[in-house]
């Protein structure tokens, strides 16, 4: 199988197939999952084997983009008017999803994150949660599943999806102020995030996480608020180093709070002890004053974790990338939908998914002169 570059909203119209087969029974050759890394070189291949890169990652995070749709504008994200979306042939339907996620699953991914867009946009999001979580692993193992979204629809469907097996969340806030919310989002929606949040924090979802991205002379004078913000809601914070993933590639490095500013804020007002065992995890923790709270910050720019990388991410319109930043995505919706019969397409997506990360570059290259921003904004590649 071979890379198939895909213009955003210009995929030629497919029909659709028949839904999923049953994923054949994992082989063995899952070891190297104790430790994450495995001897560079050739990989085992086939449906149940490890997903190895040549560097050695192996791989366990499956990142499932549902839509490319928002209810919000940010500013670092996607433009205000003219957004072209993804053609609505395009976007993966749920048995697809779930066809994709059984074969990744069988081949070791232990977690699907689901994101936008907005993931709870899609009408369908309760059942996607209920079909994902049923896989189970090579070893009959549940996998996990994550989901990372602005909060606005949780108070309406968060008991849902808690009944259908969502185990964790992440929620996007940035600002605690109402205008300067309405500035970066271009809608008057923060009530509607803080019902979000109180919802999730009255849950039993455990860990809890905000996420924000730090801006220079935007919301950097509210980093310490927004993480006693997070204390009160029983969540972590997360501060995230502005990247060079929006819409309209206007992102200045000057611009970006780096790691190093945001530790020093936060040092003024509590002791920062860090957490060992990051593992394959994208943010570094530090304890506030001891525990038993902690913040996060992830470092994309200026202290990159790729050597440890185990993540995936499938795109709405069926896109495997195998980096944030690629420039490379590998197609698998012909695949899905070419009406060939189950056990050739089940082939064709492992080969795909294999492929993709065979693919994989060391690492991101953000800080290399040659680095190209990917074509597609942050909405369209998910979060």
């Amino acid at each position: 199988m071979t890379a198939i570059p895909v213009t955003i909203g210009r995929r030629p119209l497919l029909s659709p197939a028949a839904g999923g087969a049953a994923v054949p029974a994992a082989r063995a050759g899952m070891d190297a999952f104790a430790s994450g890394h495995a001897p560079a070189g050739d990989a085992p291949t086939g449906i149940g084997a490890p997903l190895i890169d040549t560097h050695g990652r192996v791989h366990r995070d499956l990142r499932i983009s549902l839509t490319d749709r928002c209810s919000l504008r940010c500013t670092y994200c996607m433009p205000e008017q003219g957004n072209e979306w993804l053609a609505r042939t395009s976007i993966l339907t749920l048995d697809e999803i779930e066809r994709i996620a059984r074969l990744a699953a069988a081949d070791g991914i232990t977690t699907f994150r689901l994101t936008g867009g907005e993931p709870l946009l899609r009408t369908d999001i309760v059942e996607v949660v209920r079909r994902l979580a049923a896989i189970t692993g090579p070893a009959g193992a549940p996998v996990e599943i994550a989901m990372t979204t602005n909060g606005i629809r949780l108070p309406e469907l968060l008991p849902g999806l808690i009944e259908a097996g969502l185990n964790r969340l992440n929620i996007s806030i940035d600002t605690l102020r109402r205008d300067r919310f309405h500035e970066l989002t271009r809608r008057d929606r923060l009530d509607d995030v803080l019902e979000g949040i109180a919802a999730a924090a009255a849950s039993a979802l455990r860990p809890l996480k905000l996420n924000a991205v730090a801006m220079r002379d935007v919301n950097d004078d509210e980093l310490v608020d927004l993480v006693e913000f997070a204390i009160a809601h029983d969540a972590q914070m997360r501060f995230i180093e502005q990247m060079p993933l929006d819409a309209g590639h206007t992102w200045d490095r000057s611009r970006m709070v780096t790691q190093d500013e945001i530790l020093a804020a936060l040092a003024e007002r509590w002791t920062l002890a860090p957490v060992p065992g990051r593992g394959g995890a994208p943010a570094a923790r530090w304890t506030l004053d001891g525990g038993p709270h902690s913040v996060g910050v992830i470092a994309s720019v200026t202290a990159p974790f790729c050597g440890d990388c185990d993540r995936l991410r499938l795109t709405a319109d069926g896109q495997l990338r195998n980096c944030l930043f690629s420039t490379t995505e590998y197609d698998v919706l012909p695949i899905l939908r070419d009406g060939r019969g189950d056990e050739a397409v089940d082939a064709g997506i492992d080969g795909m998914l294999r492929s993709c990360v065979r693919g994989k570059l060391p690492g991101h290259a953000i800080n290399d002169p040659s680095f190209l921003q990917p074509a597609r904004g942050m909405n369209a590649i998910g979060g």
